[in-house]
C-alpha cells in the first residue's frame, strides 16, 4: 500500500517533487496495421516508428499505442495501433507517406486502415491516394461502407491501403524525471513507469524502449542549437550547475509521453508515478518544464496523486 506523507510530497518515501510537466499541442494521427503472423505486425511497427523520437529534429513524434488481436483488427488478423505527431498536418502528413511507403509498403504481408474516425473532411490525409501511383497505373480502388482503399500490387500479392487517415489536435511532452540511487535502479523504476504506460490507451512514449537518457533544455549557450543537455539533471554536473538533483541521485532517467487528450497523459502520468515509487532505490520523481514558456498544457505532480 503506498504512504503517502501528510505535507502530500513523499510516496514510500521518494520525494515527489511540487512542480508541473510542461506540454504543447500538435496534431496527431493513428494507423492501424495488420500482417499475417505478430512477428510481421511487430517488424512493422518497429520499422515505422524509428527515428521518431522528437520534433527538435525527427519529421514525427511515433511509437505504438496498442498491439491488437485478430478480433480487433478490420480484416481479422494480428495488428498494431501506432500514433504519429508532428507540429502541423501538412508536416505530419508528409512524413506519414514517407514512413508508410519506405516501412510498410515494403514490408511483407502489411495493410493499412485509418484509425481516426470521427474526422471531419477537411482534417483528413491522403495515405493510399499518395501512394496508389507506385502501382504504375495496375493499382484498383475498392470502397468498404465509407471509406476508399487502394489496392496496390506488389511481389507478394496486393498492398491494401486505407486512401485518407484522420487527424486531431493532440498534446506532446508529458513527462516523468526518475532519479535513484544508481543507474540500474533508475533503469528499472523508470521500466516499470513504462510498463504501466503501456497499459494506457491514447497515449505514446516514442523515445527507445518509451525512456530518454539525454533529457533537454530549451537554448544552449552555441549559436544555432535549439536544445542541449538538462544540466540541472546531469548527476556529474551537481558542483558545476544549479542542480535540481537529491544529493542521493546518481541517475535519473526521463519518460515522454504524447497523447490524444490531457486526460489521457494524465492518467498515464499517475500509474507511471506510482509504479515507479514502489521500485526500489528511488529517491526522486520531478517533472520538466519552462516555466511555462513552451506549451499551455501543465500537469502538476502533486495533483496526480490520490
Amino acid at each position: 500500500m503506498n504512504t503517502i506523507q501528510s505535507n502530500a510530497t513523499e510516496i514510500n518515501g521518494v520525494k515527489i517533487h511540487d512542480t508541473f510537466a510542461e506540454a504543447f499541442g500538435v496534431t496527431g494521427t493513428r494507423l492501424i496495421i495488420t500482417a499475417i503472423s505478430k512477428r510481421w505486425v511487430q517488424i512493422a511497427a518497429q520499422e515505422l516508428t524509428g527515428y521518431g523520437t522528437s520534433v527538435i529534429a525527427c519529421d514525427a513524434e511515433a511509437g505504438v499505442e496498442q498491439f491488437m488481436d485478430e478480433d480487433q483488427t478490420p480484416d481479422g488478423r494480428p495488428g498494431v495501433a501506432v500514433m504519429l505527431y508532428a507540429f502541423n498536418r501538412e508536416s505530419l502528413g508528409k512524413a506519414v507517406v514517407k514512413r508508410v511507403g519506405q516501412c510498410i509498403l515494403t514490408c511483407p504481408t502489411t495493410a493499412v486502415y485509418n484509425g481516426v474516425h470521427d474526422c471531419i473532411k477537411e482534417k483528413m490525409m491522403p495515405v493510399g491516394k499518395q501512394l496508389r501511383y507506385f502501382g504504375d497505373g495496375f493499382q484498383s480502388s475498392k470502397v468498404i461502407g465509407a471509406e476508399r482503399f487502394w489496392r496496390i500490387p506488389v511481389m507478394d500479392g496486393e498492398f491494401f491501403c486505407v486512401d485518407s487517415i484522420g487527424s486531431f489536435r493532440g498534446i506532446a511532452g508529458g513527462n516523468l524525471l526518475i532519479g535513484a540511487k544508481t543507474q540500474l535502479q533508475s533503469l528499472e523504476a523508470t521500466e516499470a513507469a513504462v510498463r504501466e504506460m503501456d497499459r494506457c490507451p491514447g497515449i505514446i512514449t516514442p523515445f527507445p524502449g518509451g525512456i530518454v537518457r539525454s533529457g533537454s533544455k530549451v537554448g544552449s549557450q552555441y549559436k544555432g542549437l535549439v536544445a542541449s543537455t538538462n544540466d540541472a539533471h546531469c548527476p556529474t554536473l551537481s558542483a558545476r550547475s544549479k542542480s535540481h538533483l537529491l544529493p542521493e541521485t546518481t541517475a535519473m532517467y526521463e519518460i515522454v509521453i504524447d497523447g490524444n487528450s490531457e486526460q489521457a497523459i494524465a492518467t498515464a502520468m499517475k500509474k507511471g508515478l506510482y509504479a515507479a515509487s514502489q521500485s526500489p532505490g528511488v529517491t526522486e520523481i520531478s517533472g520538466g518544464n519552462y516555466g511555462g514558456k513552451l506549451g499551455k498544457h501543465h500537469f502538476h505532480l502533486l495533483e496526480l496523486l490520490d
